[in-house]
């Protein structure tokens, strides 16, 4: 999958200021995310990975940290022409609403990743599906669309009791992962690259977080082995339908 305007848009945004909390994106109201085309058969409840005989990974961020770090990151995946999965975290979203944008103008794809970032396993199931659906209503807001993605915080894998409010809310698959770069730890970009090489094959889910200088300048050497093995990498939508 190809986006050659990317380059081009994610450089312009690198001088864009940041606009105020909790605020509507400024601007043309951006698309929503196009509905992926139907599986060939349904998902479970939560996946881990995708298919191991397609040779793509998707490659995807948990979603907050600071704005131009964020652009940077967006920048750089603009440049390698690789589009991704964002789990945005609502509260993290609502104060950079502009980011909503930019995300979709590079032609990556949101989902949620909770409200407040919380330890969700340890929440009321009350507590969790308000922290599912108030992350929700902010991407519908600033985009549209509430994402097909659900990723839980604070755990690399759902709970049923989570899984069964993300079904609620309107998430049919959490969104897990079987590479772990361990970008979130800050042990530099060659231990980043390395980690997650270590870790991969066909059909992988990679767990990457904007708001580490290491993890962009990982971005780029990582990309390219990945391509180097034969792994193209792409979003969730893309290896999962």
């Amino acid at each position: 999958m190809q986006f050659t305007r990317r380059a081009a848009l994610a450089a312009g945004a690198l001088t864009l200021a940041g606009c105020g909390t909790d605020a509507r994106v400024s601007g043309p109201t951006p698309s929503p995310s196009p509905s992926p085309p139907p599986s060939a058969s349904p998902l479970p409840a939560e996946v881990v990975h995708g298919p191991r005989d397609r040779a793509q990974v998707a490659l995807t961020f948990h979603g907050q940290g600071e704005d131009q770090l964020v652009r940077t990151t967006l920048a750089v995946l603009a440049q390698s022409d690789v589009a991704v999965t964002v789990l945005a975290v609502g509260s993290w979203l609502a104060e950079h609403p502009a980011l909503a944008r930019a995300i979709l103008d590079g032609g990556h794809e949101l989902g949620n990743h909770t409200y407040s970032h919380a330890d969700i396993s340890s929440l009321s199931p009350a507590a969790q599906y308000a922290e599912i659906t108030r992350c929700a209503d902010v991407l519908r807001r600033l985009t549209g669309s509430a994402g097909r993605w659900f990723r839980p915080s604070q755990t690399p894998r759902a709970t049923a009791a989570v899984q069964q409010q993300a079904r609620r809310a309107g998430y049919a698959t959490c969104l897990a992962y079987d590479v772990d770069s361990l970008d979130y730890t800050d042990p530099g970009p060659a231990a980043v690259v390395q980690a997650t090489l270590d870790g991969v094959h066909n059909g992988s889910i990679v767990s990457l977080h904007f708001g580490h200088p290491g993890t962009v300048a990982a971005l780029p050497e990582l990309i390219a082995a990945l391509r180097k093995r034969g792994l193209a990498p792409v979003t969730a939508t893309t290896l999962l339908t």
